[in-house]
């Protein structure tokens, strides 16, 4: 699973653990200089596995959006990378670019917003359940 933002053309893609490909992608390239991208996704919970929307933002202006229609429950791929201006190991895109991809410009600051649990209490109950059956 991974995500990429691309400079040149405005493009946010979402590879779901290659089940499924989602891209967010503006018309125009970026000017050169300082932007603000804000990739922005709305989960259609509570419940596991639901789909959402997505909003790509450019300097406050959007870019693109449109509805993904699933996403991951709970699996997790155990030995891809948590990469920031390169990418060490599985390409999300092998259309636009080729790993290790490294980005060379200035990434000035990265925030991520994960917000509360989307999970239904139903689903949280039976999660921790999960967890704890798996630590025995």
């Amino acid at each position: 699973m991974g995500c990429t933002y691309s400079k040149a053309s405005r493009v946010f893609d979402y590879n779901m653990l290659i089940l499924a490909q989602y891209r967010w992608e503006g018309q125009q390239p970026l000017s050169a200089g300082k932007h603000t991208i804000v990739y922005d996704y709305t989960y259609d919970g509570p419940g596991i596995a639901k789909g959402g929307t997505g909003v790509l933002k450019v300097d406050g202006q959007v870019v693109d959006t449109h509805k993904q229609p699933n996403s991951i429950a709970f699996l997790q791929v155990c030995d891809e990378t948590f990469d920031v201006g390169i990418d060490l190991r599985t390409s999300v895109n092998e259309k636009d670019y080729q790993v290790p991809f490294a980005f060379n410009g200035t990434i000035n600051k990265l925030t991520f917003n994960l917000g509360p649990s989307q999970l239904a209490q139903e689903d949280k109950e039976k999660a921790a359940q999960a967890i704890a059956i798996a630590r025995d």
